[in-house]
């Protein structure tokens, strides 16, 4: 059977930051201060738990803290990571420009138009990164590039080679007609 985690043997000094501890503004603070001083009076993990109305994994994570940390464990730490991700250095991020000037096409991908989630997957499929990043740390590299990212407009085109000239000349007249209050306007295009 496995012995039952308590909190060691507190000093006299500890035991009174952790009392003082209970009257403190942070919530925090309160409930890591009943949880050990109930830890050190030998009360199971699990009646801790049930007193409090927590886990009995936050009472193990608070005695854990406090064999690691002492009473620095009283305060809550930054959720944050601790060191940025370093997956998209200087190299990595202009490689990741080069990748976004290159069609998809060009890597096996049924479309022709860049997401950020299709980046971070192609430059997966290819090694260039050692895991799958999110579309969020795509976003975040193109940041420090200084390059906004706006999803691609789909544009209607032809392959007929007189499709420019018409479309110019039908622009020019619909810039006539608008100049025009006492004209109505009217085009059709062609349909299929």
């Amino acid at each position: 059977m496995q012995t039952p985690l308590c909190v060691r043997p507190l000093t006299a000094d500890e035991r009174a930051t952790l009392e003082t501890g209970l009257r403190s503004l942070s919530a925090f603070t309160v409930r890591r201060c009943q949880m050990l001083l109930a830890s050190a009076e030998g009360q199971p993990t699990t009646t801790i738990a049930r007193q409090l109305r927590c886990t009995d994994q936050t009472v193990r994570k608070a005695i854990h803290a406090f064999h690691q940390r002492g009473l620095a464990a009283l305060q809550p730490r930054s959720s944050r990571p601790h060191t940025p991700s370093t997956i998209f250095d200087a190299g990595a991020c202009t490689s990741l420009r080069a990748l976004l000037h290159q069609s998809p096409r060009t890597f096996g991908q049924p479309t022709s138009r860049w997401t950020r989630q299709l980046a971070a997957e192609v430059r997966f499929a290819q090694d260039l990164t050692p895991r799958l990043v999110s579309a969020d740390t795509i976003r975040l590299a193109l940041r420090r590039l200084g390059v906004s990212w706006k999803r691609a407009q789909h544009w209607m085109t032809s392959p007929d080679p007189a499709y420019a000239r018409e479309k110019n000349r039908r622009d020019r007249l619909i810039q006539r007609a608008m100049a025009q209050p006492t004209w109505a306007l009217g085009f059709s295009n062609e349909v299929w």
